[in-house]
């Protein structure tokens, strides 16, 4: 390990990074404009138009940042209290899958024994 370029190694990281940020400022890009078109553009305009909402999150977050607001939620805002509920309901029916699953697999293992 003492042959390894650091440098170039450096190098290649930081060129493999500019590449990723090229590429999600151009979906970025189309997302912008698939909003605009609907779903028709293709088979990544989904990802497209969630990096698009994503880069509108991240203006928000700075624009709040610069104005001194907090990086927590605010207490009125009610959708990180619907998501906690949404996620407990998912946990909750996993767990009944889960239940059901090892009852149909301890049945099934009585039955073949």
């Amino acid at each position: 390990m003492s042959d390894v370029d650091v440098m170039r190694l450096f190098a290649m990281w930081m060129l493999a990074h500019e590449q990723a940020d090229e590429l999600m400022k151009a979906a970025v890009a189309r997302g912008a404009d698939a909003a605009r078109e609907g779903m028709t553009s293709g088979p990544d305009a989904f990802t497209d138009g969630l990096m698009a909402m994503i880069a509108e999150e991240k203006d928000r977050l700075k624009a709040g940042l610069a104005g001194g607001a907090a990086l927590a939620p605010e207490a009125q805002d009610g959708r990180l209290e619907e998501l906690r509920f949404e996620v407990g309901e998912l946990r909750g029916r996993l767990d009944q899958m889960q239940a059901s699953l090892d009852a149909i697999a301890l049945h099934l293992g009585a039955s073949q024994a």
